[in-house]
């Protein structure tokens, strides 16, 4: 079988995510989208308000699992014995970092691999961080996430 991991926050889950994840079940038999705890940030959905959202979106696709992990993705991927990372690229400036993580990922770990995948070219300007400022400033954010993370969104936004 052959099984990827598509790491990130997803705070909020978007439209380029679940295009990454839908297309990234052409390349492989099963994805784990797996919810990377970050204490640098201050995520608006909880871990698992994420996972409802992205089982949500993708529905009842048993080839997609959630999960999460805290420390360093390369543990991860050896715990649950899984070799190949997916990474979405919107821009070039996105493949400089993604290419050095990408690096210091397969010096932790000489067995993992990274498969880049280029957005969308519907999707490419969109980011968590950008929907997530125009959705707290009343911003229509509409087409850019699924509808069920809309709704939360405004869930969301509607007792702040």
């Amino acid at each position: 079988m052959r099984l990827a991991i598509y790491p990130g926050s997803f705070d909020p889950l978007t439209n380029g995510h679940l295009s990454l994840i839908q297309r990234g079940l052409k390349m492989f038999d099963k994805l784990v989208v797996a919810i990377a705890y970050n204490p640098k940030k201050t995520p608006l959905f909880s871990v698992e308000e994420r996972k409802a959202l992205i089982r949500g979106a993708v529905g009842d696709d048993p080839r997609v699992e959630t999960d999460d992990f805290q420390g360093l993705l390369v543990e991860y991927a050896k715990q649950r014995g899984i070799n190949v990372v997916l990474r979405g690229l919107r821009a070039v400036s996105d493949f400089e970092f993604e290419f050095q993580l990408a690096n210091m990922n397969r010096r932790l770990n000489s067995e993992l691999e990274t498969v880049f995948m280029m957005t969308g070219e519907d999707y490419f300007y969109i980011s968590s961080n950008i929907v997530r400022e125009v959705a707290s400033l009343g911003g229509n954010v509409e087409g850019t996430v699924p509808p069920n993370v809309l709704e939360a969104l405004r869930t969301k936004y509607s007792r702040k």
